[in-house]
């Protein structure tokens, strides 16, 4: 007679034992149909699970965030299943969960194509109509293995194998279809009808380059049609803004093979670059941060004694010079506490804040190599606070007010922050890190800022707190990050005098706010849609002409322009005034100052934005103003 408490704390008896659906049905049937599984005594389950003890139960329906998971793995059987019917040749491997959808990785002599895609999805879409039951059941080790490979399923019985256990192993069928599977899964195939299948791509079976080629099927699954039809539309317009493709329509930067991973950055690219850099810089010395400059070339040495080498060696270029080992720097840290240590310091000079535009090399994947979203070299706004315990917390406060305001200027006003502490393996005395947490926490408190907790996340030297940005289509990016160090400064011999002439080791506080610039550079265009702010823009303004007659004019409207610190073109082509509008609006430039014959007479410009929009005739002067204006309201543009 199993009592079920429910998540309001309400309670059911039950006489006899009770699935997951039982228990839903004796809610009502409402409940019963949108169930697909069950969290008892806090353990995911099928909703076919038998209750019989007292328990605890929570129904899992599609509007859960683990129902969510559970469509898309679900709806990574019901790929496989179609795939077996329609190219029964293939033999299926494994079919992950990942963010937004799924993949399956098959194996097809033929290959699939493209629009072979249409083929398997129609198939799905029909095992969805037949709702087709979805049952659990367990099997033994050895027979697994001797099933799989009955079916000629060679892949899943080398996946068994090398499973060390000799426990039951779970099996999921549908229809014909049988896989090895965790679950939970949906109780039929009625509950997967919103799904598309997005691209093919290959990978290799278990990650090995020596292994057979496979074929990766890619796909997304949500809850419902408009769901799917939201995220469909967010993806197409994600591809319209990839930077990559923007870069090559605005000439702002290029990559090519002789420099993997690394940018050459055109005229435009590059005023974009120092805007940021610039108005980086500004900010570090208005709060109080001096900006320092060291080697990208250090004795191999150094990144021992800070621990880089033992975990981070194989991230790392290496070169030899005069019988001496050398690492290109991947990281600023280890030179900034050179430079702290270069002299002796006392509790009176600390906070020490210390800021470099570094170079920084890692030897990143080629196949992760991704625009500016991924390179080789980098520029990072790093820095490095350098204080002691007590100061901690008003230095995290100070740096989170810095943070948001760096954020709102460059348009971004939604911002996630997660805090992370201690992991299972660390360094530092538990009192050590109880400070440190609470020091943290307490900062966030204050300064009046949401977040998530992320218990055991932080580094294995500290807790840290992350920032993630949301931008315009709601994706979300990590940028910035605030990291405390107790393990650093001690390896690398930091020490600061105390109030009692004793000597003690600071505490480092690792910070970032856009991270690396190539890369915000590279969500600043996505986000924008390569519409800069205006202070950001290469070109914020091109004068027009309509004849030759007021090519004098143009040139004097330019140059005034300049000598008041704009950036200005100069478009005097013989070509007809739609087309030069056209070109700069393609361009995106924010404003477009079109001279005829009646604006020289009247000493005027005609103002057009990028986005159409008519501002009529303005005086230079006038103009000049809403110009300044704009370039004044930073990330905030409706133009």
């Amino acid at each position: 007679m199993p009592l079920i408490t429910l998540p309001d704390g309400s309670q059911r008896q039950f006489e006899q034992a009770v699935t997951v659906m039982d228990v839903a049905s004796d809610i009502g049937p409402g409940l019963a149909k949108a169930t697909l599984a069950g969290e008892v005594n806090g353990r995911l389950v099928d909703a076919s699970f038998e209750i019989t003890d007292d328990s605890t139960l929570r129904i899992v329906t599609a509007k859960d965030e683990e129902g969510l998971e559970i469509i898309r793995h679900s709806t990574a059987h019901l790929l496989a299943m179609a795939v077996e019917r329609v190219f029964p040749e293939s033999q299926y491997t494994i079919g992950p969960v990942i963010e937004n959808g799924f993949y399956y990785d098959f194996s097809y002599p033929d290959g699939f194509k493209p629009e072979d895609l249409d083929k398997i999805a129609a198939e799905m879409r029909r095992l969805v109509k037949d709702a087709i039951p979805v049952k659990r059941f367990l099997m033994g080790r050895g027979e697994a293995i001797q099933f799989f490979r009955q079916k000629d399923e060679e892949y899943k019985a080398q996946i068994i194998e090398s499973i060390p256990s000799d426990e039951p192993l779970s099996m999921y069928q549908q229809g014909e279809f049988v896989d090895l599977c965790r679950g939970p899964h949906v109780p039929d195939t009625s509950h997967l009808g919103h799904f598309k299948l997005t691209k093919l791509a290959g990978a290799y079976w278990r990650g090995d380059s020596n292994n057979e080629m496979l074929q990766r099927i890619y796909g997304t699954a949500w809850r419902t049609k408009k769901e799917l039809s939201t995220y469909l539309h967010n993806l197409e317009e994600a591809e319209k803004r990839d930077h990559r493709r923007i870069a090559r329509q605005l000439d702002l930067f290029h990559f090519q093979e002789e420099a993997p991973g690394m940018v050459f950055w055109h005229d435009h690219g590059w005023i974009i670059y120092t805007q940021v850099k610039n108005y980086i810089r500004q900010r570090l010395r208005k709060a109080g941060y001096q900006e320092v400059n060291t080697p990208e070339i250090v004795d191999i040495s150094l990144w021992e004694r800070s621990g880089h080498a033992e975990k981070f060696i194989e991230n790392m270029f290496l070169t030899d010079c005069e019988d001496r080992n050398f690492a290109i720097k991947p990281m600023n840290c280890p030179c900034h506490v050179q430079i702290y240590n270069n002299g002796l310091h006392s509790y009176r000079d600390l906070p020490m804040r210390m800021a470099e535009f570094g170079s920084c090399h890692r030897n990143e994947a080629s196949g992760a190599l991704h625009g500016l979203m991924r390179v080789r070299a980098f520029t990072q706004d790093d820095a490095h606070i350098f204080c002691t315990p007590e100061l901690v917390q008003s230095e995290a406060e100070a740096f989170l007010n810095l943070l948001y305001s760096v954020y709102h200027d460059f348009g971004f006003d939604v911002v996630m922050v997660e805090l992370s502490t201690r992991p299972e393996k660390r360094i530092g005395d538990d009192s050590l890190w109880d400070k440190a947490e609470s020091a943290l926490a307490a900062a966030l408190d204050d300064s009046g800022v949401e977040y998530k907790l992320n218990p055991g996340d932080g580094a294995f030297y500290g807790p840290k707190i992350d920032f993630k940005l949301r931008d315009t289509i709601g994706r979300i990016w990590q940028c910035g990050t605030l990291q405390l160090d107790f393990n650093m400064p001690g390896r690398l011999g930091a020490e600061y005098v105390t109030e009692d002439g004793s000597r003690k080791t600071p505490v480092m506080l690792h910070r970032a706010i856009l991270g690396s610039l190539e890369r915000f550079i590279g969500i600043l265009i996505e986000n924008y849609a390569g519409k800069m702010p205006v202070w950001l823009a290469p070109v914020q303004a091109v004068v027009l002409n309509i004849t030759d007659r007021q090519d004098q004019r143009c040139k004097e409207i330019a140059e005034s322009l300049e000598n008041q610190g704009f950036r200005v073109d100069l478009d005097l082509r013989n070509e007809k005034i739609g087309f030069k509008i056209r070109a700069h609006t393609l361009s995106r430039v924010p404003f477009l100052l079109v001279v005829g014959d009646r604006e020289v007479e009247e000493g005027t410009v005609a103002v057009r934005t990028r986005a159409g929009k008519d501002l009529g005739s303005m005086e230079l002067e006038d103009f000049v103003g809403h110009l300044r204006s704009e370039v004044d309201r930073r990330g905030k543009t409706d133009n």
